[in-house]
């Protein structure tokens, strides 16, 4: 499929192989472990990665190859290789690209898993700068002799701020510094970075890739050397593989994801803007609408704004009442699914976050993150005007 092709029609037909799967116009589902040579010269060219081949799937599977491949067209990359999770694609890349004395920088805002991880680097000799990333100044005065990487998230899990991703781009390059993005909020229906300049893109694809809640797993979209770097070592080593059907299901997924993006975006726009006017409401969080204060630059370098939406109602126990009056909304973690996720941040996700990081990232006690999902935007609003009528 040629890059030229309208993002609808991409999807439809990315990863796909008529001739290499025997005209199946779903991608099978290779179940197998292990894979026979034809002969021994063969099996050794393979097994060193010097000929295309499969030998045992925690190098590689043929269905999770037609996975790879799509997201390539996706992401507009060179290489990409996928994980059981989106935190095994980002641990990946990270050990990847650094090792102990190198240096990172990144947003103070970001997945409380991600920040965990990335606290957890000081203990392999790797240094982690937290900055306000909206500015893009910030990479730059963080810049030490050992930065090795720059790294991103755009929007932000779960406050919606947003990176100057070409800004920052530039200043990488022009310090030879790599650069990550977690593409995860915006998918590539949205957003590509790699066109913007970024090195190496991340999704989780347990959300909108999958789309409907069943996978769990994650995708890292670069350059050959860096992919080819990350199978033979960090994967092989590690194990953090995806399973066949994890991979099917993802390719099923990516079919719709156009359709899914446009009412995920269509139905965030009209909540968000019902919550903008609601008395109970402090505070709106969310690209699409004109008073978030990076409305502009999500303009600039998005084609859309996205299903998450983020919103302040007070405090804990006004947090909570929210949550616990949905009926529509389900109450839960994670996010992208087709069905309205609603959480309380404070309570939730970033509980174990100190307080006054959390504050200092823009995580209030009132946060509330609102995965919109692909119901009627109609009745989303209903249930939240009257989860909202209860909080006291």
């Amino acid at each position: 499929m040629k890059k030229n092709k309208s993002f609808h029609s991409l999807v439809v037909h990315a990863g796909g192989n008529l001739s290499k799967h025997y005209g199946a116009i779903s991608t099978p589902i290779f179940n197998a472990s292990t894979f026979a040579f034809p002969d021994a010269e063969k099996g050794s060219a393979i097994h060193e990665g010097d000929i295309p081949g499969f030998f045992y799937s925690r190098i590689n599977n043929p269905t999770q190859e037609a996975l790879e491949a799509a997201m390539v067209e996706l992401e507009y990359g060179e290489a990409c290789i996928a994980f059981s999770s989106g935190m095994a694609a980002i641990s990946g890349a990270l050990l990847t690209y650094l090792k102990p004395g190198d240096h990172l920088v990144a947003p103070e805002s970001i997945y409380a898993s991600t920040s965990g991880l990335l606290n957890y680097l000081d203990s392999l000799g790797i240094e982690v700068s937290f900055i306000d990333a909206t500015q893009p100044a910030n990479y730059q005065q963080a810049i030490l002799d050992n930065t090795k990487l720059f790294y991103m998230e755009s929007p932000a899990n779960p406050t919606l701020k947003l990176c100057d991703i070409q800004a920052i781009s530039s200043i990488a390059r022009e310090h030879q510094i790599r650069t990550i993005l977690d593409n995860t909020f915006a998918t590539p229906y949205n957003q590509n970075p790699i066109n913007f300049g970024v090195d190496s893109v991340v999704h989780s694809m347990t959300k909108y890739i999958g789309g409907h809640a069943d996978i769990l797993g994650g995708i890292l979209i670069g350059s050959n050397d860096l992919v080819e770097k990350c199978r033979w070592n960090i994967n092989k080593l590690f194990g953090g593989v995806p399973s066949p059907l994890t991979c099917w299901l993802a390719l099923r997924g990516i079919k719709t994801l156009a359709l899914r993006m446009e009412k995920h975006n269509l139905n965030a726009l009209t909540v968000a803007n019902f919550l903008e006017t609601h008395p109970k409401v402090k505070k709106v969080h969310y690209p699409g609408l004109a008073s978030h204060p990076q409305h502009d630059l999500a303009k600039k370098q998005m084609r859309g704004f996205g299903g998450m939406i983020a919103f302040d109602v007070g405090g804990v126990n006004e947090g909570q009442q929210l949550v616990n009056h949905v009926n529509l909304c389900t109450l839960a973690v994670s996010l992208g699914d087709v069905s309205t996720l609603i959480q309380h941040s404070a309570s939730m996700t970033h509980a174990s976050v100190p307080k006054d990081v959390r504050e200092k990232a823009g995580i209030t006690d009132g946060l509330i993150r609102l995965s919109v999902g692909i119901e009627d935007a109609n009745d989303i609003v209903g249930d939240l005007d009257l989860a909202l009528s209860k909080i006291h």
